[in-house]
């Protein structure tokens, strides 16, 4: 096993005197980092065009500097530690001391300066995905630029052409530094603050990963079988929920850099997709929807007005991704008579439990696992197990939150009468109608209308 510290020192430190390009070393603004895993407040703006700014789901926004007409940001691209979840770490590759990287937010019409300085074992550099750049700012190592060696900085120069939800991710070692965490997202806002404008904005990539029980590192060359699947790199319960103040116009801008396409959706309310990677979509085209489907290498971004107060789940639709740590060669039991087979499991491994002869709801259970893994389905909410993992959380709906109140407001206080609850009723086999009532035939239809006829 690699350890922490082995880990992080894999790459060189970089010196100012590495810079490379026409910015001098002395001019090199500095690189913040982050060591929290919870949704950091949103980042207003000091100076220009004035925006709402967006708010990352377990992530922050990455500060920057005015240099005369340019915006100035230093992303540093290293290894990190990243906690999936209380009691899962990963050992990742991602910017400023997470992976996903920081987001990214600039205004349409801003130049920006962003240095990005290698503290990698190898080289690597920066596509900005989406956005329209100078062919030599693409970031294709190799293509449009020499790669970034261990220790050197490269700087990246553009104007922003357009608003919209954008990404950002390595063109060099694609496979395997994508597969460490190497994304972030990057928010260009409108111009005019009028334009599209909305009380709550958040923003999170979804990643996935392959990480057996017990180790560290993901499986880098995994194209199919994931049993880690992430929004901004956590799972649930850690992913954070979403404090809304009912009433709210909320805009979520999702990206996607897994392997496959994921069923976004949203319970108790129905929204418009407004804005994709390629920008905004015309009111006249935007049609009502619960599930968006948020393809490989796309970015999705919907609006919803949030009239609907509670607790409401938001999650990936296909179910195997609202696990954690899934194994794939598990046995299908259901039906199979427990009884039948645990003396003959036990003979061979003592210590084993037959499982999944009734189902693998396991919210309830108490089970041994091995260091640094997650249960399977987890999670416990005001009425007992969640029974979910992976992408999932909560949109909490309340009256009377302040503007920039991201605090999680807790359980959701149901008015009475308005919970599903159980009724005393017999044990014993329900009454069945032996056979299902059906519609008459039109032949029927027509049969009893002649005889209702006067001749």
């Amino acid at each position: 096993m690699i350890s922490r510290r082995g880990f992080l020192g894999t790459a060189a430190l970089v010196s100012a005197t590495a810079v490379s390009g026409r910015v001098q070393a002395a001019a090199i603004p500095e690189a913040p980092i982050m060591d929290k895993v919870t949704m950091q407040p949103p980042l207003h703006p000091t100076s220009g065009p004035d925006y709402r700014p967006v708010v990352t789901l377990n992530g922050w926004s990455l500060p920057w500097r005015m240099n005369g007409d340019w915006k100035e940001y230093h992303l540093v691209a290293e290894p990190v530690v990243r906690e999936f979840a209380e009691g899962m770490k990963a050992f990742l590759w991602g910017y400023n001391g997470q992976s996903p990287g920081p987001t990214i937010e600039a205004v349409e019409g801003d130049k920006v300066r962003i240095f990005v300085t290698n503290k990698l074992p190898e080289p690597t550099t920066v596509h900005w995905h989406g956005m329209i750049v100078p062919s030599g700012m693409d970031g294709v190592g190799g293509l449009s630029q020499p790669h970034i060696k261990p220790g050197k900085t490269f700087v990246y120069e553009f104007e922003m052409k357009k608003s919209g939800t954008f990404m950002y991710h390595p063109h060099s070692d694609e496979m395997v530094q994508m597969a460490m965490g190497m994304m972030g997202m990057f928010v260009v806002h409108p111009r005019d603050p009028a334009f599209r404008s909305v009380d709550r904005d958040f923003v999170f990539i979804m990643s996935s990963y392959d990480v057996d029980p017990g180790t560290y590192i993901p499986k880098v060359t995994e194209m199919t079988n994931f049993n880690m699947w992430a929004w901004n790199s956590r799972v649930f319960p850690g992913i954070d929920p979403m404090p809304v103040r009912l009433g709210d116009r909320v805009r979520v801008r999702i990206g996607n850099l897994t392997m496959t396409n994921h069923p976004i959706h949203l319970h108790g309310h129905s929204f418009s997709v407004t804005c994709t990677d390629g920008g905004w979509v015309p009111e006249s085209a935007q049609w009502p929807e619960t599930t968006t489907d948020v393809p490989v290498g796309a970015v999705r971004a919907f609006e919803v007005i949030a009239d609907n107060p509670g607790d409401w789940a938001f999650h990936c639709h296909k179910s195997h991704h609202t696990m954690n740590a899934m194994g794939h060669d598990l046995r299908t039991l259901i039906g199979v008579p427990k009884q039948a087979i645990a003396k003959a499991v036990k003979k061979l491994a003592p210590d084993s439990m037959v499982m999944g002869s009734t189902g693998m709801a396991m919210g309830e259970m108490e089970m041994p696992l091995p260091d640094n893994t997650l249960p399977m389905m987890t999670g416990s909410g005001q009425f007992g197990a969640i029974e979910m993992g992976g992408m999932f959380t909560v949109v909490k709906i309340r009256e009377g939150l302040a503007r920039d109140d991201y605090r999680d407001p807790g359980p959701y206080k149901f008015p009475a009468g308005t919970v599903a609850y159980e009724i005393d009723a017999p044990v014993s086999e329900p009454a069945r109608q032996k056979t299902p009532a059906t519609a008459p035939s039109p032949a029927e239809k027509r049969g009893k209308s002649m005889k209702g006829m006067k001749m």
